[in-house]
């Protein structure tokens, strides 16, 4: 062991020169899909947005994205839960076509009308396209891993323009309680790359105001943030819950795949006809700038969560992150006719404390808040991200993600459970304080 930790050095050296140049890739792969992604989403989304007429054709386009996934693409159909389970338990190669199909089914989404993200779809895309490489490299197990890692990392960092928080995203969101920090570097490199790539083709992502002071942190300040963050973790909750039983019901209902984007269609056209508006479908992006300055609706947030679970629910494509960024900018803002700290303050939060708690990623979002929205919010933005983390339980928007250790000291929960079978399976933790405080002890002693 002695003289293993003297060549510790020579051993770091390979490493990285292994992966700096397979990084350098993967993270030109990302870039250059979120490119692509950014430039056709915004495309739609003005087309749309100028010809509004074409959302009374949701069914039709929600009927086309499932047929084509019916007939092409049943094998990549679960998305980002198909990249979980792939690097949980690695079977095959994710075929190239998830890319090109989850581009154009995103895209179909967000033209016709739907209520969705972008996020997933960049994370598809990238580790799709740097899956490929491990033909090239004949990699298995941890080095497969890491790879398909550093590609999420890649996807999620260039969509976003937010490295630091790409990088710890990666990582994080694969196990709750767990992070595998043989992928670090690679995930810090393929962030970084990506999104310089993403700049370099001229996209620019959104800028959103930090906010104009930051309060002191006071004992009722700190009350507030915690409050803030409890409230954030139970609507992270109620989206995942919400969205997944959606799901569950048109698939229990209608067994022809395609028949459910057609009649989950038909229903968020008659909605968004009969209100009026387009402010819930699509990204969303305007309301969240617009929930730094003014005072909105208090019920924006869950008029979002519920145009996004039917659309998601009932089979489009898109990712959830953008609304949820939505719901938690939109919610932080109405609790800032209730809460000592000022609205743009709390949307900051919201938007991404409500994402960490849905996401089970604390410490990536705390990161992407301080991306954003500065480092004098640093503080407040990690109290609501941690906060809203606890409050969601073990729940998610990721089926296939597992639990490396439960949120709680005091609850046991069995290692390796993913939160699908967990939700399934009512399993009932056993909470024994006292043996949970000898255990520990216990394992201090050895």
């Amino acid at each position: 062991m002695k003289q293993l930790r003297k060549f510790e050095p020579f051993i770091a050296l390979p490493h990285l020169i292994k992966w700096l140049p397979i990084s350098f890739i993967v993270g030109i792969l990302a870039g250059t899909a979120s490119a692509a992604l950014l430039a056709s989403l915004e495309w739609a989304t003005d087309w749309r947005e100028s010809h509004r007429w074409i959302i009374a054709f949701l069914p039709i386009g929600g009927f086309l994205s499932g047929w084509m996934y019916h007939q092409f693409g049943r094998t990549v159909e679960a998305g980002n839960n198909l990249l979980l389970e792939e690097i949980h338990n690695q079977k095959n190669i994710i075929p190239f076509r998830m890319a090109p199909l989850v581009l154009i089914g995103t895209n179909l989404t967000h033209l016709f009308g739907g209520s969705a993200g972008r996020e997933g779809t960049a994370l598809q895309m990238t580790a799709s396209l740097a899956d490929q490489l491990t033909k090239i490299f004949r990699f298995q197990g941890g080095n497969r891993r890491i790879l398909l890692t550093a590609g999420i990392s890649g996807g999620f960092a260039s969509v976003f323009g937010t490295p630091l928080a790409g990088t710890v995203f990666g990582l994080e969101v694969l196990a709750i309680g767990k992070i595998h920090y043989d992928a670090l570097f690679p995930s810090l490199i393929a962030a970084i790359v990506g999104n310089q790539v993403t700049l370099l083709f001229g996209l620019h992502h959104t800028a959103y105001q930090h906010a104009p002071s930051i309060p002191t942190l006071t004992i009722w300040g700190l009350i507030s943030a915690i409050i803030a963050g409890a409230i954030f973790g139970i609507v992270a909750r109620l989206f995942a819950q919400v969205t997944h039983k959606i799901s569950h019901f048109f698939k229990a209902k209608i067994s022809y795949p395609p028949m459910r984007p057609l009649m989950g269609g038909a229903i968020i056209a008659i909605i968004v006809g009969l209100s009026g508006t387009t402010k819930y479908i699509g990204l969303g992006i305007p309301t969240i700038v617009e929930s730094f300055h003014t005072q909105l609706p208090p019920w924006d947030f869950a008029a979002k969560l519920g145009m996004t679970a039917l659309t998601l629910g009932t089979g489009f494509k898109g990712g959830e992150v953008t609304p949820l960024f939505y719901i938690g900018a939109t919610l932080g803002n109405a609790l800032s006719l209730l809460l000592a700290l000022p609205a743009p303050l709390l949307a900051g939060m919201g938007f991404v404390g409500v994402f960490a708690g849905a996401a089970n990623t604390p410490l990536a979002s705390t990161l992407m808040g301080i991306e954003l929205f500065g480092l004098e919010s640093g503080v407040f933005i990690a109290i609501g991200c941690i906060v809203s983390y606890l409050f969601s339980g073990h729940s998610g928007i990721y089926t296939s993600q597992r639990i490396g250790l439960s949120k709680y000291s005091s609850v046991y929960l069995e290692e390796g459970l993913t939160l699908g079978t967990y939700g399934r399976a009512k399993v009932e933790p056993k909470i024994d304080l006292a043996s949970d405080s000898e255990e520990r002890e216990s394992n201090f002693q050895d």
